[in-house]
């Protein structure tokens, strides 16, 4: 049995998300049925992060195991890449991995990015890969809110109902904004994150953005969702990169 770790690109305005069901097509079925195309094999395929409906990646790392240890990487992307032609995800990097690596529980770091649209005109080259949102933000206000959710926080007010994670605390490592023309970019880092999390937090910064009355030290003290803002939609959210201990990258 041989273990490939791989980088993938995705755009996920069709998909279902990264979890295979029978909804309709996800980033896992499809990578799933490119794989079967190749070589007959039909594995699990494990992601850093399992993203939802409409969220896009740039870079998620997975991994899969085949039977057949005569693949070379450069074989296994080159076929997949073959079977994804007009499919929205590609494969960027393949390597042969060490057997105990996972790309999901061997994580110790996710990176997602949030592209806002800020001006009066709707996007048309951008439309589903951004949140457009016409009225003017006030950027200093969301940038000194965003601040206060820096560091190990209950975030129960930001979690998303079905979210089935054992335990509301996180720990926000990186929350940064930036804004170049009319777009307005929210950078998020932290080990792992909960349903949601990244989208409602957006969506009640940009309520501060506009003016809004939301506190985040209230809203974090009231551990309820209906305290928070609402859920920014999946657009404008992509998956940037998976961190690994040394011993993996």
């Amino acid at each position: 049995m041989t273990r490939y770790r791989v980088n993938l690109e995705y755009d996920g305005t069709n998909l279902i998300g990264w979890q295979e069901n029978r909804q309709g097509p996800s980033v896992q079925s499809i990578v799933k049925d490119a794989i079967e195309k190749f070589c007959g094999a039909r594995p699990d395929v494990v992601g850093a992060g399992r993203t939802d409906a409409g969220v896009h990646a740039i870079s998620m790392v997975a991994h899969f195991d085949l039977p057949d240890s005569s693949h070379s990487a450069e074989t296994v992307m080159r076929a997949l890449n073959f079977y994804l032609v007009n499919q929205p995800v590609s494969v960027l990097n393949c390597e042969i991995c060490d057997n105990e690596f996972h790309a999901r529980f061997d994580c110790t770091a996710r990176h997602y990015k949030y592209i806002v649209l800020n001006r009066g005109a709707s996007p048309v080259l951008q439309q589903d890969k951004v949140y457009w949102v016409p009225r003017k933000l006030d950027i200093d206000a969301m940038k000194k809110a965003a601040q206060k959710l820096i560091g190990n926080h209950d975030f129960t007010s930001f979690r998303a109902s079905e979210c089935q994670a054992k335990s509301p605390v996180k720990t926000l490592d990186k929350i940064e904004i930036t804004q170049n023309g009319d777009e307005v970019v929210f950078w998020f880092s932290a080990r792992s994150f909960l349903h949601h999390m990244v989208r409602n937090i957006v969506g009640t910064l940009i309520e501060i953005g506009l003016g809004k009355p939301y506190d985040i030290d209230e809203i974090l003290a009231a551990k309820n969702r209906s305290a928070a803002g609402p859920t920014a939609p999946a657009a404008g959210l992509y998956f940037i990169r998976a961190d690994y201990d040394s011993k993996n990258d």
